[in-house]
C-alpha cells in the first residue's frame, strides 16, 4: 500500500513507499484521530486528481515468437506486459487492449491479434486468428501498439505506446514423408570394375524446416544384392559385375527424413551390365617405320579412342617426338656449314672464331673438343680456364655496328666438370659466350653476349668513350633446356634480330644500366668469358688460366658447349635465309587442315617437335588424330629412333568418373636410307703421252673424258610380275657432290720439278673452294654433277723440263653429304715416254736402273696403254716389266731342258760299252749362261720385227763340245714374232 504525502508548499499529492500500519502503532491516541483525518484528506485528493490522465503506457521496442504449426497461441519472448506510470489510477493507470499493425508482409493485422488477459499489470497474448502452415509461411512480421482506458469507462482521452515490432516464426511439423524425384532409376556399367558411383537416386521432403525437410539417409531394401548406398543416394556396385552371370540387376530404395519418416513409396533401380569395355587409345601402333625419301607419312593411320560411353566436353591430346639426340637437335642438312650457306642463298663473308686446331689458327688449341656426328667440331667450355683469345688479325676484320653473329649452343654440355666460377651469395654470374671490343673508324664499340638462368643478353656499347650501353634482353626456354640450339644475332644498331632455331624473338630494352665502368679502348676478342677492367688484367698464358694462379682475371666463364661461332660483318640475313640454314628438316605436321572438324584446334611448336591436339566432339577428334603426320624433307634422312609419346587428358561432366588415360610410349624408326652410288668412269687406268707434252706450260690434263654417275638402288617386288625372288634396280638420279680429291700416290710432289694445275676461274665462278698441296688437290663446295665433272676435267699435270720421271700414278675420289656417302676410287697410271736419245743420257741411264730395280712400280700391262703412234725406235718404260718377267720365264724353261739333257746323256753314256768315254759325254752346266735380247723380244711383241731378212732363217741350236772345260758355254734362244715357236741357234 502506497501512502500520498502532501507537502504544504505544493498541493501535489505524492506517493510515498510507506504503509500506515507501520506508523499507527506508534501514535498516541489523540495523534490517531489526527492521522485518521488525514488519510482521509489524502484520499480525497488522489480522487479529485484521478480525472487527469497524464503517461502513455510502455512496451519493449522488439519482440521474437514462435508459434507451432497448426496452432495459433504465439509465445513471445519477452512476454507482452504494457506498463503505465499513472498507475494505480483506476482508468488512466490501466491497459484497455492492443492493435496489430501491418508488418512489411502487409499482413499482421489479417492474421494475429492481441488480447489483454489482466488491465492492471497490462499483460497480454498475441495470437493467430487461424492455425499458421510453416509451409506457405515460414515467418511473419508487424507491429503492435498498447492503449490505456483514458479518464473513464467511456475511454477519454486514452493514451497510445510507441510501436514495438513482433517477428514470429512458425515451427515446424514433421508432417510429410520423403517422395523420389523419379519412381525408376537406369543405369548402364561396364563388366568387370568397380565404380564409385554408378547412379544417384534423390528424394524430397516437403517440410520447411531443415529437421524434417532433409533426407538423412537412404537404404536399398532388396537383400542380397552387390550394390551399396551412401547418405547422399550414390549408388555403387561393392563387386565386379559380370554380364554372363548376371545381365541385369534389379532392385528397390527407400528414403528417410531426419524425422525418421520413411518415403511414401519406394524406387526401383535397374542396372544393366554391359560387355567388357576398355577406355583408351584402340589401334595404337608402337613401333612406325619412315623409308627417307617417302615425304610426309600418318603416324597413328588407325589410331581412335575409346571412352565407353562416358560423357566428356574436352579432350586434349600431345604428341611428342624426341630428336635431341639426332645431331644437333633434330636432322638438318648434312652438308658442311659453308656448303648449307651457299644452297641457302647466304651471303658470304662470315670469319670463324672457332676455326679447327691448326697452325694458322691455333687460338683453339687449348680447348677440348667432342665427337659430333654431323663432323662438325664441338668445343666444351668448363666454365672455369677455357677461354678462347682471338687474335687481333681476325678480330681487326669485323669492325662496323652492322653484323650478324651465328652459333651452336648447349648449355652445360657433356662430360664437362662442373664450374668452379666464383659466386655472390647464392646467385651465380653471368656466363659469357663472346665478349668483344672492336675499332671503328676513329672511335670503339664494345658488345657481349651473355646467358643467366633462362635469360639470354645482348650488352651493346656503340661508343665506349661517349654513348651510353644498351642491353636486349630475351626470357628462353631454349637456353636452359641443355638441348642444342642455334642462335642467329642479326645486329643493325639500333635494331637487333634474335633468330633461335630459325624462329624470331623480340627483346625487351634496358637503357639504364646503373654505373657500368667504360670499357677499355682496346682491340679484342674473348669466346667463352670476358676480361675484367684494365687495372685487374694479366698475362694470359696458352689461352688458360694457370692453376693455383689469379682467377679473377676472367669474369662470366660459359659452361656448356659451343660449336661454329661465326661473324660477319655488313648487311644481315633475311628471314627466309636463316630459316632455311637452320630450321629442322624433321618433324611433326598436321595433314590437311580443311579437314578439321569444327571446335578443333591444332598447335605445332617452332621445332615442330611437339603437337597439341584439342576439341569436345570425339569422332571429330579421332579423324583429327588420324591426320598426324611425320615429314622429313632429307633425301637422305640420318636413320635411327626417335621416341614417340602420346598425352591424354580428358574433362567430363562427372569430374570424379572422369577417365585417365596412360602416357602411351612409342618410337619412330627412320630406316637407313638407299646409298647412292657414286661412279667415276671414262679415264683408262693407264695414259701414256710424249715426256715433251707433259713439259708444255698447260700439262696434260688428267681426266679428259671423266664421266660422273650418281644412282640409287632399290630393291623391287617381282612377284606381281610373276617372278621369284627380287631384283634391285638403278636409277640414275641428279645429285649434288660436296667434295672431290686428287691424290699423287707414293711420294708427294716435288714442286721443283711437277705440279698439279686447276682452272681458277672455273672454280671462282662456281663458288667451290679448293686446297693445293704437294700431298692432295681438295675441291669442295655443293654443287652439281656436271659442275665437278667440268672443273676435274680441267686438271692437268706438268712436269719441269729435264725430269726423269717414267710414270707417276694419281688417285681420284668424291663424296656427298659432308664426306657420308664416297664414290670409287678411281686409279691413273701416267707414263711419260722419252726418246732413244734421251735414255742414253747418263742421267736417265740412272734412272733407268732405278727404275728397273724397282719392278713392283710396273706391274700394268703393256696392252693397257694408251699409246700413240711412237717413233721406230722410242722406248716405252713400262715395256721393261714384261721382258723382263718373259725373259726369266725362257731362263726357267731352259734350265729344266737343260738339266732334262743332261740326265739323258748320262743314261745314254751308262748304257754304251765305251765306258772310257763317259766323262766326254757328259754336259759340264756349271757354268751355265742364257743370253737374251730384251730389244727383240719387245719388238717380236710388238709385232716389229728387227731384221726383216731374218723372218726365212731357222732356229739353231749352238753347243760347244762338253770336253771344252771354259766358263762361255752359253744357249741362245730366239723367238720369232710370227710363229711364236722358239727355237734353238
Amino acid at each position: 500500500m502506497h501512502v500520498l504525502y502532501s507537502s504544504p508548499s505544493l498541493l501535489t499529492p505524492t506517493l510515498l513507499p510507506l504503509s500506515p500500519l507501520l506508523f499507527f502503532p506508534l501514535l498516541p491516541q489523540m495523534d490517531r484521530m489526527n492521522f485518521l483525518s488525514f488519510l482521509l484528506l489524502c484520499l480525497t485528493s488522489v480522487a479529485i486528481g484521478n480525472k487527469a490522465n497524464k503517461h502513455k503506457p510502455w512496451i519493449e521496442t522488439e519482440y521474437q515468437g514462435i508459434v507451432m504449426e497448426n496452432d495459433n497461441t504465439v509465445l513471445l519472448n519477452p512476454p507482452l506486459f504494457a506498463l503505465d506510470k499513472d498507475a494505480p489510477l483506476h482508468y488512466a493507470g490501466e491497459i484497455c487492449g492492443f492493435r496489430v499493425h501491418n508488418g512489411p508482409s502487409g499482413s499482421g493485422s489479417v492474421q494475429f491479434e492481441a488480447v489483454v488477459l489482466d488491465r492492471s499489470t497490462g499483460e497480454g497474448l498475441v495470437r493467430s486468428k487461424e492455425p499458421l502452415d510453416c509451409e506457405s509461411q515460414r515467418e511473419h512480421s508487424f507491429t503492435i501498439q498498447a492503449y490505456d482506458c483514458g479518464e473513464g469507462p467511456d475511454g477519454v482521452n486514452s493514451k497510445k505506446s510507441h510501436k514495438a515490432t513482433v517477428h514470429v516464426r512458425v515451427n515446424d511439423v514433421n508432417e510429410f514423408s520423403p517422395v523420389f524425384v523419379e519412381r525408376r532409376y537406369e543405369a548402364s556399367v561396364p563388366e568387370g570394375r568397380l565404380f564409385d558411383r554408378i547412379v544417384r537416386v534423390e528424394a524430397l521432403d516437403a517440410d520447411c524446416s531443415p529437421q524434417y525437410s532433409q533426407i538423412c539417409f537412404y537404404d536399398i531394401i532388396t537383400p542380397n544384392v552387390p550394390f551399396a548406398i551412401d547418405n547422399d543416394g550414390n549408388i555403387k556396385n561393392t563387386e565386379p559385375l559380370d554380364s554372363k552371370r548376371q545381365r541385369i540387376h534389379t532392385f528397390w530404395v527407400t528414403a528417410f527424413d531426419c524425422g525418421k519418416n520413411r518415403a511414401q513409396a519406394d524406387a526401383q533401380v535397374v542396372v544393366t551390365v554391359k560387355p567388357s569395355c576398355k577406355p583408351g587409345w584402340i589401334g595404337w601402333t608402337k613401333r612406325v617405320e619412315y623409308t627417307p625419301g617417302s615425304g610426309s607419312i600418318p603416324l597413328f593411320p588407325s589410331l581412335h579412342l575409346e571412352t565407353c560411353e562416358e560423357t566428356v566436353w574436352n579432350i586434349q591430346a600431345t604428341v611428342e617426338l624426341q630428336t635431341g639426340h639426332i645431331g644437333k637437335g633434330c636432322d638438318r642438312d648434312s652438308y658442311s656449314d659453308r656448303s648449307v650457306r651457299r644452297l641457302c642463298g647466304a651471303v658470304r663473308g662470315e670469319v670463324d672464331l672457332l676455326p679447327p686446331p691448326s697452325p694458322a689458327a691455333n687460338w683453339t688449341s687449348a680447348l677440348p673438343t667432342l665427337p659430333s656426328s654431323d663432323s662438325s667440331l664441338i668445343f666444351s667450355f668448363n666454365g672455369s680456364n677455357h677461354v678462347a683469345v682471338v687474335p687481333d688479325s681476325v678480330v681487326s676484320a669485323l669492325s662496323g655496328d652492322h653484323f650478324t653473329l651465328q652459333l651452336w649452343m648447349r648449355r652445360g654440355g657433356a662430360n664437362i666438370q662442373p664450374a668452379t666460377t666464383q659466386t655472390r651469395g647464392n646467385r651465380k654470374e653471368e656466363e659469357t659466350i663472346v665478349c668483344s671490343t672492336v675499332r671503328n673508324d676513329d672511335s670503339f664499340s664494345h658488345y657481349s653476349l651473355s646467358v643467366h638462368g633462362c635469360r639470354l643478353s645482348l650488352f651493346y656499347w656503340p661508343d665506349v668513350s661517349a654513348a651510353r650501353p644498351v642491353k636486349f634482353l630475351w626470357k628462353l626456354e631454349q637456353v636452359c633446356d641443355s638441348e642444342w640450339h642455334h642462335l642467329s644475332l642479326s645486329v643493325q644498331f639500333p635494331s637487333v634480330t634474335l633468330y633461335v632455331d630459325g624462329v624470331t624473338f623480340d627483346p625487351a630494352l634496358i637503357h639504364d644500366n646503373g654505373a657500368i665502368p667504360n670499357p677499355a679502348p682496346r682491340q679484342r676478342m674473348f669466346i667463352g668469358a670476358c676480361w675484367e677492367p684494365e687495372e685487374k688484367q694479366k698475362e694470359i698464358l696458352n689461352n688458360t688460366i694457370p692453376e693455383g694462379k689469379d682467377s679473377v682475371k676472367y669474369v662470366g666463364s660459359y659452361h656448356g658447349l659451343l660449336s661454329g661461332v661465326t661473324v660477319r660483318p655488313g648487311s644481315v640475313e633475311p628471314h627466309s635465309v636463316v630459316e632455311c640454314l637452320y630450321a629442322c628438316r624433321e618433324g611433326l605436321d598436321f595433314g590437311d587442315l580443311e579437314t578439321l572438324g569444327s571446335g578443333m584446334k591444332v598447335h605445332v611448336n617452332p621445332s615442330q617437335s611437339v603437337l597439341v591436339l584439342e576439341g569436345d566432339d570425339i569422332e571429330s577428334f579421332n579423324r583429327a588424330v588420324q591426320q598426324v603426320t611425320y615429314r622429313n624433307s632429307l633425301r637422305f634422312a640420318t636413320p635411327g629412333v626417335r621416341p614417340l609419346k602420346l598425352t591424354t587428358s580428358l574433362r567430363c561432366f562427372n569430374e570424379e568418373s572422369c577417365l585417365s588415360l596412360k602416357q602411351l610410349e612409342g618410337y619412330l624408326v627412320v630406316l637407313q636410307p638407299d646409298a647412292p652410288q657414286i661412279s667415276l668412269s671414262g679415264v683408262g687406268p693407264h695414259l701414256a703421252r710424249p715426256a715433251p707434252e707433259f713439259e708444255g706450260p698447260r700439262g696434260v690434263p688428267l681426266f679428259p673424258e671423266l664421266r660422273i654417275v650418281c644412282s640409287l638402288s632399290h630393291a623391287v617386288n617381282t612377284a606381281a610380275q610373276g617372278m621369284e625372288g627380287g631384283a634391285l634396280m638403278s636409277d640414275a638420279v641428279a645429285h649434288t657432290l660436296d667434295g672431290c680429291e686428287v691424290q699423287p700416290l707414293g711420294e708427294e710432289l716435288n714442286p721443283e720439278r711437277e705440279e698439279l694445275l686447276v682452272d681458277m676461274d672455273v672454280v671462282r665462278e662456281r663458288g667451290l673452294e679448293i686446297i693445293n698441296t704437294t700431298a692432295y688437290i681438295a675441291i669442295t663446295g655443293a654443287e652439281s654433277i656436271s659442275v665437278y665433272e667440268d672443273v676435274l676435267r680441267s686438271v692437268r699435270y706438268r712436269l719441269a723440263k729435264g725430269s726423269a720421271r717414267f710414270e707417276r700414278r694419281f688417285r681420284l675420289s668424291c663424296s656427298e653429304m659432308n664426306g657420308r656417302y664416297t664414290s670409287n676410287e678411281l686409279t691413273l697410271e701416267v707414263n711419260f715416254l722419252h726418246s732413244l736419245d734421251s735414255l742414253y743420257h747418263p742421267s736417265h741411264l740412272l734412272a733407268s736402273q732405278q727404275q728397273f730395280l724397282h719392278p713392283s712400280h710396273h706391274a700394268g700391262e703393256l696392252s693397257g696403254h694408251t699409246l700413240p703412234n711412237p717413233h721406230r725406235n722410242s722406248v716405252v718404260p713400262g715395256a721393261a716389266t714384261v721382258i723382263i718377267m718373259v725373259c726369266v720365264g725362257f731362263l726357267v724353261v731352259m734350265v729344266i731342258l737343260g738339266v732334262f739333257r743332261i740326265r739323258s746323256i748320262h743314261r745314254r753314256g751308262e748304257g754304251a760299252r765305251g765306258g772310257a768315254k763317259e766323262g766326254s759325254s757328259q754336259w759340264d752346266d756349271s757354268a751355265l749362261t742364257i743370253i737374251v735380247n730384251p730389244m727383240e723380244s719387245y719388238e717380236s711383241r710388238m709385232g716389229i720385227s728387227a731384221d726383216t731378212e731374218g723372218e726365212g732363217e731357222e732356229d739353231e741350236e749352238v753347243a760347244e763340245s762338253p770336253d771344252d772345260a771354259s766358263d762361255d758355254q752359253r744357249i741362245i734362244i730366239k723367238k720369232e714374232g710370227r710363229d711364236g715357236n722358239a727355237r734353238r741357234y
